[in-house]
């Protein structure tokens, strides 16, 4: 009996394998959905907040010396000046969205000058070797901006007030007269952020400052045909590259 229980067991067994064997093997499991791509956005620059910075360029503009009494030469005609700039930059700006508004002021030491030999000059001054000259030593604006800002780009127009002094005097042989005026500039530029606290920039201004005086003196020269009364004129164009660090 015991023989035949096990005899049993094997041939069910066999039986079991046989049947095992003609079974389809099965089905692999379903593959995986591959993981959402989520791409990387870069945040937009915010041109908000204080800053500070260098900027030095070149300036090149005009005068002018005139005087009504004077009966051989009216003026000297409009004469060209030029010459570096360079000095600091302080500055605030606000962001609602893509637009930008600030106030900002500079002060840069100036070496515009330039000289005129007019028959004017050679009246007013000592002999037909002398020159009307014009300097310019410093100037400063304090200025509104606005503008657009492209990401990390910012367009910008710019207005307000100026301050310089004009150097002037007849040479050789005076000496000179200086005064602080005031003026107005305006001008347009671009700026980029190199970092997320440095930027740099690009700019244009146009500065005109009221016009100096000048009465009879060695500085002025000896108008022949009576008391002088000299009106200078003095204007400028500024092209000027800036960086300027931005606090967060």
């Amino acid at each position: 009996m015991k023989r035949l229980l096990i005899a049993g067991a094997l041939a069910f067994a066999a039986v079991g394998q046989a049947l095992a064997a003609d079974l389809p093997e099965p089905a692999p499991p379903p593959p995986r959905a591959p993981a959402a791509y989520i791409p990387t956005v870069m945040p937009v620059y915010n041109w908000g907040g204080v800053y500070f910075g260098i900027n030095g360029g070149y300036g090149f503009g005009n005068s002018q010396w005139s005087d009504p009494n004077n009966i051989f030469s009216a003026s000297t005609g409009t004469f060209s000046l030029s010459g570096g700039v360079v000095g600091g930059t302080l500055g605030a700006n606000f962001q609602t969205d893509a637009f930008v508004f600030g106030i900002e002021g500079d002060f840069d030491g100036s070496w515009i000058d330039g000289k005129s030999s007019s028959l004017y000059c050679a009246n007013v001054g000592f002999g037909a070797a002398a020159q009307c000259e014009t300097r310019n030593n410093w100037l400063s604006t304090l200025r509104a901006r606005f503008g657009y800002a492209a990401d990390r780009v910012l367009f910008y127009g710019t207005a307000g007030g100026a301050f310089g002094n004009e150097r002037v005097g007849i040479t050789p042989g005076g000496g000179t007269s200086s005064s602080t005026k005031a003026g107005w500039a305006a001008g347009a530029g671009f700026e980029a952020a190199l970092a997320d606290n440095w930027t740099a920039r690009v700019e244009y201004l146009f500065v005109d400052l009221s016009d100096s005086t000048c009465g009879t003196s060695t500085s002025c020269g000896v108008d022949l045909a009576g008391p002088a009364s000299q009106s200078i004129k003095f204007n400028t164009s500024l092209v000027r590259v800036g960086v300027m660090y931005k606090f967060r």
